[in-house]
């Protein structure tokens, strides 16, 4: 049955209104979305969990309800606060879209093993405008939404998928389905009715950017790769480099044991998202994000290979094997050069007696020059060399492709590497992210089962196959050799446990760690930096890095990326001018709110000609013909250029400030 989420009360058995939100999922991602579609966007949401394990037993964790009552509690009790400091009455109020201060109504929460054709209904599937599918199995996510699409064909589906192939044809066929139940549908809409993504792929780039130094994060945008890069302070007497344009101001509390990395508890010290010019020229000792040179994708380019059927010669033969062959070969050429010098034979001659000799197929060379009979004698000793030495590299060759379905060891004098803590979801697309950039790996897992096994055996990664808690298995990853430990096991206590123990060989390690709890994750930052002021010190949520990604998708706009800047998230969005009254008939110059959003491009090509999804690549002109610039996106905006209607827009903008343009886009363009 239908529950709500205390300290907000809500009418009890009150249908959900139209135009609500439905998110279903079994994990921390849901309960994330949910806050952030409810607290953020202000939108009304029915949050579908699975039921508790025993609601009887009080030793039992807490359950899926629980955790999120206890996360809407924080949510709420934040928005109040806020909702105060800005003059704003307190009361409970109607929770309408634009109501996202004070007395903002309460999630609706339901619990049911399945999303089936009952539940669904029960929540509202036939007068939802959204439904999100994030259970962390793809079978039950493709099946609820197969029956999602059957009950309300005009619903917008956002759906996460880890198998990227099997996403892209989902998200076809359900787009064909919305077609063929809405004729005529606006292409623009028809791209946004289904969206496929994955919180693995969404949160890899910017766990692998924290390993290291000067991270950045790639977003496309209809073939054009933008780099958001992070850049240490300026030294005394140089200016910083803004790129295109400084996004964001980092907090200037590294030195500062009571700062929390993010978090507004820092005050004016903590970091600025899309800082005005005057904040950014009095900004110093502080770090930037910046807009760097765009660079141009290349579809035709074929895609890194990561790991071939075939092992390299390096890992067939040992180094020892092949010093011993170039040894026998140098020694062969120094006999045929002796031979055509000291004889009168040709050098092709000399090369093939020398070859005889050696493989002792020769005559004796009886009544020939001494100088001949010396260099047999030499080729036959050399030859007696050349049988073990093949026989050493057959079976060398043996051994390894007999082990080439084994997990490699971390080599001897391996160093300077990444060690990576789990092979999950999240781990294994960091491995390959890490891999895509040339950086030497170590994987400590403890699973050898685990799903990113055969990823690691295929790219010869070295594994180490242990508990990261037993004294032992760090040691045999070489932590007290390696540039950054990356900590991404689903277990917090875990993840904090190896980075303490690292930080004990090696003060100075780079760390991240994945946390879900903030406040848990504010106090694991605050005892590190105070411990070793001199190492860098990351936490990092998986849900809180791709929950503003899937609000967006269900709002119906292009999400083209989300930028952390330590524990805050940046969003990358296309938008349509027209219905917006802050950008319509505004210059880029006027249209920029600092600490909200900024217009960072338009796209100059005809609305007829528009390619809906911005973040795919554009077609290509066919070989031979004139191919012009692959993308309609102008990025060096005068100030003075005034948006139409018609203009679409690339813009950066936090989540509260998305949210704020999408609200009153609302009050002007009603929702379809």
């Amino acid at each position: 049955m239908p529950g709500f989420v205390p300290p907000l009360p809500q009418q009890p058995g009150r249908p959900p209104s139209s135009g609500h939100m439905i998110v279903c999922g079994d994990d921390a991602l849901a309960r994330r979305l949910a806050v952030e579609l409810r607290f953020i966007y202000g939108e009304r949401v029915t949050l579908l969990l699975p039921p508790g394990r025993d609601a009887n037993n009080p030793e039992t964790p807490l359950t899926q309800r629980g955790r999120a009552a206890a996360l809407f509690g924080r949510m709420s009790a934040a928005m109040n606060r806020a909702g105060n400091g800005n003059g704003a009455t307190g009361g409970s109020g109607t929770g309408g879209s634009g109501d996202t201060n004070a007395g903002v109504e309460a999630v609706r929460i339901m619990e049911a093993p399945e999303p089936s054709d009952d539940v669904l209904e029960e929540a509202g599937i036939d007068r939802a405008a959204a439904l999100a599918l994030v259970y962390d199995d793809d079978e039950r996510n493709i099946r609820a939404a197969l029956t999602a699409r059957r009950l309300n064909p005009r619903l917008r589906l956002v759906i996460r998928l880890y198998n990227r192939k099997l996403g892209q044809h989902l998200e076809e066929l359900l787009d064909q389905a919305a077609a063929v139940a809405m004729p005529g549908i606006d292409p623009a809409l028809l791209d946004a009715s289904t969206t496929v993504l994955s919180d693995a792929d969404t949160a890899a780039p910017s766990l692998a950017a924290t390993a290291l130094t000067g991270s950045s994060k790639i977003i496309q945008a209809e073939g054009l790769l933008l780099r958001a890069a992070e850049r240490p302070p300026p030294r005394p007497g140089e200016r910083a480099d803004p790129g295109l344009c400084t996004l964001a101001l980092l907090s200037s509390t590294t030195n500062d044991p009571a700062g929390a990395e993010g978090s507004d508890s820092s005050g004016d010290e903590a970091p600025q998202l899309l800082p005005g010019e005057r904040a950014v020229a009095d900004a110093t000792g502080r770090g930037t994000v910046v807009l760097e040179a765009i660079s141009r994708a290349d579809p035709a380019r074929p895609a890194t290979r990561m790991g071939g059927r075939g092992a390299p010669l390096a890992q067939i033969f040992s180094r020892r094997l092949r010093w011993s062959a170039l040894g026998f070969v140098l020694a062969a050429a120094a006999l045929v050069i002796a031979s055509l010098l000291t004889t009168k034979d040709t050098a092709l001659r000399s090369a093939y007696l020398t070859v005889l000799d050696l493989l002792g197929m020769n005559d004796p060379a009886e009544g020939a020059p001494p100088a001949r009979q010396i260099i047999q004698i030499l080729s036959g000793i050399a030859g007696l060399l050349l049988l073990p030495l093949l026989i050493a590299a057959v079976l060398e060759a043996f051994g390894t492709l007999r082990t080439a379905s084994s997990l490699r060891r971390p080599p001897r004098g391996l160093g300077g590497h990444v060690v990576l803590l789990g092979l999950g979801k999240i781990g294994t697309r960091v491995l390959v992210r890490l891999r895509e950039l040339d950086i030497p790996v170590v994987v400590v897992e403890e699973d050898p089962e685990a799903r990113g096994i055969p990823l690691a055996r295929s790219l010869h990664v070295p594994t180490v196959i242990g508990d990261v808690t037993q004294e032992g298995v760090l040691e045999a990853a070489k932590i007290y050799r390696a540039r950054a430990l990356l900590a991404l096991t689903s277990i917090d206590t875990t993840n904090l446990e190896a980075a303490l123990y690292a930080r004990s060989v090696k003060p100075d390690l780079r760390v991240a760690l994945r946390l879900y709890d903030d406040e848990f994750a504010t106090a694991v930052y605050r005892t590190l930096r105070t411990a070793h002021p001199g190492a860098l010190t990351r936490s990092r949520s998986v849900s809180h890095l791709a929950a503003p990604s899937f609000a967006v998708a269900m709002m119906g706009r292009q999400i083209l990326g989300a930028v952390p800047v330590e524990r805050k998230v940046m969003l990358f969005a296309a938008l349509e001018v027209a219905g917006h009254p802050q950008l319509e008939g505004h210059t880029v110059e006027q249209a920029f709110r600092a600490g909200a959003w900024r217009v960072l491009a338009i796209d100059t090509t005809p609305p007829a000609d528009r390619n809906p999804d911005l973040a795919a690549l554009p077609p290509f002109a066919p070989e031979g013909d004139a191919a012009p610039s692959p993308s309609g996106l102008v990025w060096d905006l005068h100030p003075g250029y005034v948006l139409r209607a018609q203009d679409r827009v690339v813009i950066a903008a936090t989540r509260r400030g998305l949210a704020e343009l999408l609200r009153r886009q609302r009050s002007v363009v009603p929702r379809r």
